[in-house]
């Protein structure tokens, strides 16, 4: 039995290290960073089971395309433990072609540290924090004013594991909390808004929708323009909700005042350049808290796949 490992083994906790060894065989990358195809292909060779980032394969945006070359040249591949809680970058259907097993982490062990992280980006964009730094940092400091998000509201866009743990926290600090929800689910504790409604509303707004493609460009010019002058919109869920081509005039403008979002390209955009449109690489799960839980979660789906009876199974 021979398991690759994506992921550098200095970041694995010394027991999760043990467990897997019991399995058989285990090689790891030694960096997170991109590696060329060759050599992924060389480290993978003759596994059995893939429990892989997507940082070495280039990261989300590329890893599809590499992780079918791989399971190419795998013909004794029998499952993909994925160390993420999405799956789209990850062919899915080929995967159930070639009868792989693949499993995730579930989204319930980064709720506390992602709505924490979304809260402390809707304060640092209030508060002008990272505009400030980014000016400091290049000797061009203006004093700029903020505002308090007490009383302000703030419409939250799917409330599922995070947005609902956002609500929370945002009603904490004396935000009213608005709430747009797709699914049925009964919400009882926030008000519950359309989303034309929500937009209206909203003095912030943070999305934590799911991105299946019927959610592709969700908020694109016409809702924008719905939108109230100078709102603030942070978007950790995934960047095709929102159409950025809209958003950067709307930026320049001034329609939105400010633009936090996650992704790994923020050179072929349309908001490159924007002071006010802030891209930053994922990291908001990245706590010593959340990974701890990550790791023994993933080590676990690596075992049930070997014991042939895979938890967290998405195919």
């Amino acid at each position: 039995m021979k398991i690759c490992v994506l992921n550098p083994q200095s970041e694995f906790p010394k027991n999760e290290q043990r467990r897997l060894l019991n399995l058989g065989q285990v090689v790891y990358a030694q960096t997170r960073d991109e590696l060329p195809l060759k050599k992924l292909l060389k480290l993978s060779a003759n596994s059995d089971i893939l429990a892989i980032d997507p940082a070495n394969l280039g990261g989300f945006e590329k890893a599809k395309k590499n992780l079918n070359i791989i399971i190419d040249n795998l013909p004794r591949l029998r499952g993909i433990a994925l160390d993420t809680t999405i799956v789209e970058w990850v062919d899915l259907e080929y995967c159930q072609k070639r009868n792989i097993v693949v499993t995730l982490i579930p989204k319930k062990i980064y709720r506390e540290t992602v709505a924490e992280h979304t809260i402390a980006l809707l304060l640092a964009a209030a508060k002008r924090i990272l505009i400030t730094d980014r000016r400091t940092q290049k000797n061009k400091y203006i004093l700029q004013e903020g505002f308090e998000l007490k009383g302000k509201t703030l419409g939250i866009i799917g409330f599922g594991n995070i947005g609902s743990r956002v609500a929370e926290l945002a009603k904490c600090l004396g935000m009213r909390v608005i709430v747009n929800n797709r699914s049925e689910k009964k919400i009882t504790d926030f008000e519950t808004k359309s989303l034309d409604e929500l937009l209206i509303e909203s003095d912030l707004i943070s999305l934590h929708t799911t991105f299946e493609r019927q959610n592709h460009g969700l908020i694109s010019n016409k809702e924008i323009k719905k939108m109230k002058k100078g709102a603030i919109i942070i978007n950790l869920a995934d960047r095709v909700l929102v159409d950025e081509k809209a958003m950067a005039d709307a930026l320049l403008n001034k329609q939105v005042d400010t633009y936090v979002y996650e992704g790994e390209d923020f050179i072929h955009t349309p908001l490159a350049n924007l002071e006010y449109a802030i891209g930053l690489q994922g990291f908001g799960w990245y706590t010593r808290e959340a990974l701890a839980q990550a790791f023994k979660i993933w080590v676990d789906n690596v075992i049930s796949i070997v014991k042939d009876n895979p938890q967290n199974r998405v195919v």
